[in-house]
């Protein structure tokens, strides 16, 4: 039976989309739409608007007017706060709703979207209650004087004014929320991109934030892809901070491209993190299950922090690849909206050719344990990759060290404790890692060692108080915690002598 979408599609209501300028939705100047196919079936989904660069000038334009007004940078602490509570609440209200569109967008399916925290509507809505909970805390200090005298030295904190978010297909909801909630918890003003392989999803989560009473001009929207809104957006004059998602081509260019202004920038660019499994694991089969679960359910390897390299003790190595293999072979894939399917193709024709050269590539690199092709039968129409697996793997291999997202694990081989930090520091990136040992302070230790942003022992998880980004080429910055609604501000000092006498 050929695999369709179409009936879920009816029953969802999928809108046509269109972009958000000063508070009203309409089409893009130019009259062009980008036509979204589904990614399991091939299938037309729907059309949204591609803007021009005449779009993005008026939509930065609304969001430079809505700053410069106060109506939302200037608003009191508690206005702020009681809107991002709302919103949180409608979010939860429509969970149901927006789980289906994002199933539409990118295929993840409802048993990933609904039961795995970091990738729910709940964590998006926990994001901005957080966030909520710092806007009336982003106070400066008032220090004493350094030279003498009477007088006052202050810092206060403001919000930098208007920022370009640029959001991938992956995670919608907690990455629209890691960006949206603390640029609007600090008062900014924002111009946002939804990839052109989520939009609908995105589309949804903007209209509650405008039923939740968000002034207009303070979010607008421009849809399409990279080239041309994306760069028009991210060249803009008039942008103070861009905050990006995605691949480090793509965030080199952004930071190439900002240095004509000295834009602010944050960026998040992916990661080739590893899973340390040691021989005194609490449990082998366990850390196995986790490390390829992250590398096929729910996003098929297509995500930043999955741990697509293992690195396994020699002395349970082949219980460990055994394991693997096992969870690989119960992954099952098809209709995003049925509870037995457990993951996605990938999102388009170009990421299936890339990653089917990186499986030619391991091929030649190291032994096959499983997967390593292309899904048939009922799926052909779909993105399908097999689980996966390499091993004996080389570090220095090309799929060991490049990003391949998709669902594509190297189980590299060590001896000790120090050879195995080596190895996962052998790496430009730096996003995350965890390690998996029944020794607490092998397991505090080894973190401390680790060059990654987030860590996870004997499991991994995101929370939305804990910061999270990379080292090196993982990117620039953090989200989530006090740090990420920092960055939306400018700190600014003022010195106020409290009499007429010279300093």
């Amino acid at each position: 039976m050929t695999l369709t979408v179409q009936p879920h599609r009816e029953s969802v209501g999928l809108k046509t989309g269109q972009l958000l300028v000063d508070g009203q939705w309409g089409p893009g100047s130019g009259g062009g739409t980008w036509t979204h196919r589904h990614p399991a079936t091939g299938e037309e989904i729907g059309e949204f608007a591609v803007a021009t660069a005449a779009d993005v000038d008026a939509a930065v334009e609304s969001a430079r007017r809505a700053f410069d007004s106060g109506a939302w940078s200037n608003s009191r602490a508690g206005v702020r706060i009681k809107l991002l509570h709302r919103y949180a609440d409608l979010l939860r209200e429509h969970a149901e709703e927006l789980r289906s569109l994002q199933a539409l967008d990118n295929s993840v399916p409802l048993s990933f979207s609904g039961n795995i925290y970091a990738t729910s509507v709940e964590a998006a809505a926990d994001v901005f209650d957080h966030h909520a909970g710092w806007v009336d805390k982003l106070g400066g200090q008032t220090l004493p004087p350094y030279q003498g005298g009477d007088h006052l030295a202050m810092t206060f904190r403001e919000p930098i004014g208007v920022v370009a978010a640029i959001l991938p297909w992956n995670a919608p909801f907690l990455l629209f929320a890691q960006k949206v909630a603390p640029a609007l918890g600090a008062g900014c003003t924002i111009v946002l991109k939804p990839s052109e392989y989520c939009t609908f999803t995105v589309l949804r989560m903007v209209e509650l934030l405008t039923e939740a009473g968000l002034p207009p001009g303070t979010l607008n929207v421009v849809t399409g892809p990279g080239d041309p809104v994306g760069e028009a957006l991210i060249t803009h004059r008039d942008v103070d901070k861009i905050s990006f998602t995605g691949s480090r081509g793509v965030g080199k260019h952004i930071v190439e491209a900002s240095a004509g202004t000295l834009k602010r920038v944050s960026l998040e660019l992916g990661g080739k993190s590893p899973a340390l499994v040691f021989a005194d694991a609490p449990n082998v089969g366990l850390a196995a299950a986790t490390t390829i679960g992250a590398v096929t359910m729910g996003l098929s390897g297509q995500a930043c922090v999955a741990n697509t390299r293992a690195l396994v003790h020699r002395e349970v190595y082949d219980e460990f690849i055994a394991a693997a293999q096992g969870m690989a072979a119960a992954i099952t894939y098809g209709d995003p909206f049925d509870p037995g399917v457990l993951s996605c193709p990938l999102i388009n024709e170009r990421q299936l050719d890339r990653v089917l050269g990186y499986i030619e590539q391991g091929k030649r690199e190291a032994r096959l344990v499983t997967g390593g092709e292309r899904l048939g039968g009922d799926l052909a129409a779909g993105n399908f990759v097999a689980p996966t697996i390499f091993a004996d793997v080389a570090n220095d291999a090309t799929i060991a060290q490049e990003e391949i997202f998709g669902p594509v694990l190297a189980v590299v081989p060590f001896s000790d404790e120090d050879e195995a930090v080596r190895l996962a520091n052998d790496t430009e990136y730096g996003l995350g890692a965890s390690v998996f040992s029944a020794d607490a302070q092998r397991a505090f230790r080894v973190s401390r060692k680790l060059k990654a942003g987030t860590i996870g022992v004997n499991g991994f998880q995101i929370e939305p108080h804990l910061p999270f980004g990379g080292f090196k080429q993982s990117g620039l910055g953090r989200e989530g915690g006090l740090s990420a609604i920092e960055a939306y501000t400018e700190l600014k000092s003022v010195f106020m002598p409290l009499t007429d006498e010279l300093m």
